[in-house]
């Protein structure tokens, strides 16, 4: 099994209308005080997943480009003495593509980060300024140059499927994305999250989202162009040339082992699920009273844990391999899947068969959910 590694720094300078992500914007941030928080989350971690190397660590937040470059060093060597590293290890950090955080890119380089994930989102001012981005076209582009010069490996982020976006638009966008050369692109549709500013402004009419028909034509232009550009889809809305997907996603994907250390996040260890607090504060009264970041450690029942493989493995391109997945729960092929609907889905070109391989095939990766729904088996469901 891969060991791969979570750490959530949940500070933003700004929290954007569409995000439902654990983030959080505070007047002022003590490093001192989450250095000491997240490496005892760490350590507390280490002693109960066991010492396997690691493959990957992800900063994920909120905006781990907040962070200096020397807590960053400080929690990679902590990890290293605690789990040791994997001669390949990839270690990416999200980044907003600012001027100032860009300012840091080398040092953040020189202490190990070796993949950067930019939240570009737009490459138009105007759809920035709407997004509720503080940064603007002509910056993101500045940063993105600027990572390409440091990391071994960039990504950027893109939201399509914006109100009035069409399908001439949106193919001149992502061509011109594209055409920047990074090896990875993100690109998710604009979804409207309960919660968020966006979810008010929808249930106000203030905003009128693109409907779900332009939605999937512009999906299909996604698949359509980076397919052509020798970036195809390995996952819903992620996109890389060969031997550039994400690691880490890809263990998370393919439901392998993952320490979630920091405020809200989320880990699995064998088959008992974890969730730290969310709140900061909350999370720190945690570490200081029982010595971890924890909320919940839950035992996940063996229908739940197959379940969860499903879904998430069907997201992938590369499938799932249903043999493996018997073996590993002790479970019936019938036991896992809707033998009945794969058999009508693989009939409607909607799904794939290739031995004990299934898989979800094109034109059915846009109504993903539809179909996950009626492939998995109800027992699994239902348990």
């Amino acid at each position: 099994m891969a060991r791969a590694l979570y750490i959530h720094w949940p500070f933003c300078a700004k929290k954007c209308p569409y995000c439902d992500f654990n983030s959080h914007v505070r007047a002022r941030v003590d490093e001192g005080d989450w250095l000491a928080a997240l490496v005892a989350d760490m350590r507390a971690e280490a002693a109960l997943a066991g010492g396997e190397a690691l493959t990957s660590i992800f900063f994920g937040g909120g905006t781990p480009s907040l962070m200096l470059p020397p807590l960053v060093a400080a929690l990679l060597s902590e990890a290293e003495r605690l789990w040791s590293f994997d001669p390949a290890i990839e270690i990416t950090l999200e980044a907003n593509p600012s001027s100032v955080e860009a300012a840091n890119f080398a040092a953040l380089a020189s202490v190990g980060v070796n993949r950067v994930s930019l939240g570009v989102q737009s490459l138009d001012d105007t759809e920035l300024r709407f997004l509720g981005r503080l940064h603007g076209a002509d910056e993101a582009l500045a940063a993105l140059e600027t990572a390409q010069a440091h990391f071994a490996r960039v990504s950027f982020d893109l939201i399509y499927a914006l109100p009035g976006h069409t399908p001439d638009l949106w193919h001149k966008r992502l061509n011109r994305a594209l055409a920047f050369g990074t090896g990875h692109l993100s690109l998710y549709q604009l979804t409207i999250e309960p919660g968020t500013r966006f979810a008010s402004d929808v249930r106000r009419g203030r905003m009128v989202p693109l409907d779900d028909d332009a939605a999937a034509e512009l999906f299909d232009i996604t698949q359509e162009l980076t397919g052509a550009a020798g970036l195809p889809a390995y996952e819903t809305s992620n996109h890389a040339r060969a031997d550039e997907q994400s690691r880490h996603n890809l263990a998370y994907w393919r439901y392998q082992d993952y320490c979630g250390i920091g405020p809200g996040a989320h880990g699995r260890r064998g088959s008992v699920a974890t969730v730290r607090h969310k709140k900061p504060e909350n999370f720190l009264k945690a570490i200081a009273t029982q010595g971890d970041g924890i909320a919940e450690a839950r035992a996940l029942a063996v229908p739940e844990q197959a379940a969860e493989a499903l879904l998430m493995g069907l997201r992938l391109t590369e499938g799932v391999n249903l043999d493996v997945l018997s073996a590993r729960f002790a479970l019936p092929r019938a036991g896992l899947v809707d033998v009945g609907a794969l058999t009508r889905l693989r009939t409607l070109g909607l799904v794939w068969v290739e031995g004990s391989r299934i898989g979800v095939a094109p034109p059915g990766r846009g109504v993903l959910d539809a179909l996950l729904a009626e492939i998995v088996a109800d027992s699994l469901v239902a348990a």
